[in-house]
């Protein structure tokens, strides 16, 4: 549970420690700075909604959800007593990925953005789109988190049913 604790810790100093040089270095420059040009970039945004920048409640309720969904998480791995890294690692990543856009929305009511991969812009049924929002390293945690629980959804959830098949007998 150690490194459950350690891998939540990184997650939110290293992005609140990026978000800290977005703000400090990014904010000024409103074409940001193209990392390789045409495709990815450190530009600048602040962000009141959560993914793709949706605004679909109010900010204290994105804040209740986000502490409710987090204190879900934690109590879930808690009482779960499983130490496997398959199990812990999604979490850990989910959780500290939560806290640390938590941390903003509590301290300036935005989420600090700055990662940005021009896949494509322009019309798509008439409508102007984006495809890909600027994110930030929470946003990414949560996302590898997702995947994770996505891509070994097996090894994750099946451990406990498997445990209380075999205690049957």
């Amino acid at each position: 549970m150690k490194w459950f604790s350690a891998i939540i810790l990184l997650v939110i100093g290293l992005d609140q420690f990026t978000k800290k040089l977005a703000v400090d270095y990014l904010s000024s420059l409103p074409d940001g700075i193209p990392v390789i040009p045409g495709l990815f970039s450190l530009t600048f945004a602040q962000n009141r909604g959560v993914a793709f920048g949706v605004e679909f409640a109010p900010p204290a309720m994105l804040l209740l959800m986000t502490g409710l969904i987090t204190a879900t998480v934690l109590f879930y791995v808690i009482r779960s007593k499983r130490q496997d890294a398959i199990f812990l690692i999604p979490f850990a990543l989910i959780t500290g990925g939560g806290i640390g856009n938590m941390i903003d929305r509590i301290t300036s009511g935005k989420v600090v953005d700055f990662i940005y991969f021009d896949l494509y812009h322009g019309k798509i049924l008439g409508t102007y789109v984006s495809l890909w929002p600027i994110f930030n390293v929470a946003d990414s945690a949560i996302t590898i988190g997702a995947c994770m629980l996505i891509l070994f959804h097996n090894q994750v959830f099946s451990h406990e049913t498997m445990a209380e098949t075999t205690d049957v007998r």
